[in-house]
Order: structure tokens, then C-alpha cells, then sequence
């Protein structure tokens, strides 16, 4: 009697766990620090399209990403700000072979604080002895700062500049030093400004650089591969390119 009342127990502990469905992974996504807002919103609707799946968010400047996966870190998702941080990835054999495809494009803005009187009309006027500090990514390691540094090397400035130069973990510690006053001016994507409307102002538009596009994979060792897919359709898809254009990015 007692056998036959554990295994009605037992098949009936079967039954429920059954009809409970499984709860789905969290994506982890590491992105590109210029992608924050956009991709906080774009997450949100991603989970609205998808119940039961949560994005977990990882921002930083996109070679520092690159590194953290190749030190192990479980990430699903790699978007960056550059094909160059990318490249890197695709050579350690970080990504998912196929997966890796532009989604979004940006463009360089210098920037200043709002309360500028500073005459900053092109590039030239950097030199000029009144913009004592100059902000931009480090070119080692910040795709900024490789963008910012391609364009004043066009224009015959990048030696002038050089000693004025303060550098930035990520794009958006470089619009913080900017919007602080603790800096003149700053290379920033013309995305980054409406996250300081209030604190800074464009000067001019970066002209020389290549085209400013990012690249989005899955990562080869996800640990929720079907999530990678599936957010990545999302960010190609009509509506994840809508949540990106309404934060300034324009098409691939």
C-alpha cells in the first residue's frame, strides 16, 4: 500500500512539473557604452515581445568588452562600436560564425560645455592656446578615440593636439569630463549629446573619419545561444530599429 501510494506521488510530482513551464535564461548583453540608452529601452521592448526572457546589460568601451569574453566571461551578445573591436573578436574566435552583421551607424561630434564662449569653429582652432584640455577615448582600446584620432591625423592636427589630450575609459566618461567643465572640448558620437543635452553643446561636426558602423554577434560560447538568436532578431527587426532611430543611430 505505501509503494503504491509514493508512486502516485511520485507521478503526480512528474505531472505538475510538467505542466509548469520552464522559465527561459537570462541574455547577457555587453555593449558598446555609446549604446546605453538605446539599448535600455530596446531591452525593455525586447522582454514586452517575449515574456520570460530577461536582458542583462553590460556597457563599456567595446575593446574592454572583447577582453572580458576572452577571459570567460558568459556573455551571449557582443555589440560594438567599431568593426576594429569586432575584427578582434572574430580572430579569437570569440563569435558565432555567420552570426556577425552591422546593425545601426553613428557619426563624431566635438563637443563643449553649454556655458562655451570658446571660438571653436573646425578642428584647426583645437591648437588655439585658450582650449587648454581635449577629451576623446584612448585610441589603444576606445573606438572614439581610434575615430578621433583618424580624423585629426587627416586634418594634420593629431601631433599639435596630442599633448592636450585627456583620455576616456569609454566615450561616455569623455562626455562626463566634458559636461563636468573639466575639459574644453571632447570627440563624442553625435548620439551621446542628448544624454547631456542640458550640460554640453555641439561645436562642429568631426569631418575625415571612415564610417562610423556597429556590428552585432552571438558569442560562440553563450551559454543561452537560442537567447543570442533571439534578441538579435529583435535588434534587426522593424521595431528594435525604431527604438535605435529614436536615440539618433541611423542604418547600417
Amino acid at each position: 500500500m505505501l509503494n503504491k501510494l509514493c508512486r502516485a506521488a511520485i507521478a503526480a510530482a512528474l505531472a505538475w512539473s510538467a505542466a509548469v513551464p520552464a522559465m527561459a535564461a537570462d541574455i547577457t548583453v555587453s555593449a558598446a557604452a555609446s549604446l546605453a540608452n538605446a539599448f535600455k529601452e530596446l531591452s525593455q521592448s525586447f522582454e514586452a515581445a517575449n515574456p520570460g526572457n530577461k536582458v542583462l546589460l553590460n556597457f563599456a568601451a567595446s575593446d574592454a568588452l572583447v577582453q572580458q569574453i576572452a577571459k570567460g566571461a558568459p556573455v551571449d551578445v557582443l555589440a560594438s562600436a567599431d568593426q576594429d573591436a569586432m575584427d578582434k573578436a572574430e580572430a579569437r574566435q570569440l563569435l558565432v560564425q555567420g552570426s556577425r552583421k552591422n546593425f545601426v551607424s553613428n557619426s563624431l561630434v566635438l563637443v563643449v560645455p553649454a556655458n562655451s564662449t570658446l571660438p571653436i569653429k573646425s578642428l584647426a582652432d583645437l591648437t588655439l592656446p585658450a582650449v587648454a584640455k581635449i577629451t576623446m577615448g584612448n585610441p589603444a582600446g576606445v573606438p572614439i578615440g581610434r575615430y578621433a584620432k583618424e580624423a585629426l591625423e587627416k586634418a594634420g592636427l593629431w601631433t599639435a593636439v596630442q599633448p592636450k589630450l585627456v583620455y576616456g575609459a569609454s566615450v561616455r566618461q569623455s562626455l562626463d569630463y566634458v559636461a563636468r567643465g573639466e575639459v574644453d572640448a571632447g570627440f563624442v558620437y553625435v548620439t551621446d549629446v542628448a544624454a547631456q543635452k542640458d550640460k554640453v553643446k555641439a561645436a562642429l561636426p568631426v569631418p575625415g573619419t571612415a564610417p562610423v558602423t556597429y556590428p552585432i554577434a552571438a558569442i560562440r560560447s553563450a551559454p543561452n545561444a537560442a537567447g543570442a538568436t533571439k534578441f538579435l532578431a529583435y535588434v534587426h527587426s522593424t521595431a528594435g530599429q525604431a527604438t535605435l532611430a529614436k536615440y539618433g543611430f541611423g542604418k547600417p
